[in-house]
């Protein structure tokens, strides 16, 4: 089976959420919609194979939700990641309970992504 899975994430500040994942994260905006001025926004943003959206409509999903990113060069990731100034979220990495190592970011709306990079022994 080939597909792609975009989690949605709950937002409540258009600009907050550009800062986090435009400015920390280094992803880019694809796209925005407004079914018209005022009303909340759907946007979408990525970093190379990983797509989110981002939603402020109530009824889109749960703020404070998680995602696991598996990715390929977790150090190089980090040091792209913790190069940048952002005051409210300053990750680490962690050696795995399961054997790989990640480190955790968390948004301004209390979601988390975590970036995972598998054990040589589990690829």
């Amino acid at each position: 089976m080939k597909c792609q899975v975009i989690p949605i994430l709950r937002i409540f500040d258009e600009e907050k959420a550009k800062d986090f994942y435009l400015g920390f994260l280094g992803m880019k905006l694809d796209w925005a919609h407004r079914f018209e001025p005022g009303f909340p926004i759907y946007m979408q943003v990525s970093k190379g194979d990983l797509v989110l959206h981002l939603s402020e409509h109530s009824g889109d999903c749960t703020p404070g939700s998680k995602v696991f990113v598996d990715v390929e060069d977790l150090d190089a990731l980090y040091r792209e990641v913790s190069s940048r100034q952002y005051t409210y979220c300053k990750p680490g990495i962690e050696q795995a309970p399961w054997g790989g190592r990640c480190f955790t970011v968390t948004d301004p709306f209390s979601n988390k992504v975590l970036f995972n990079e598998a054990s040589s022994e589990s690829r």
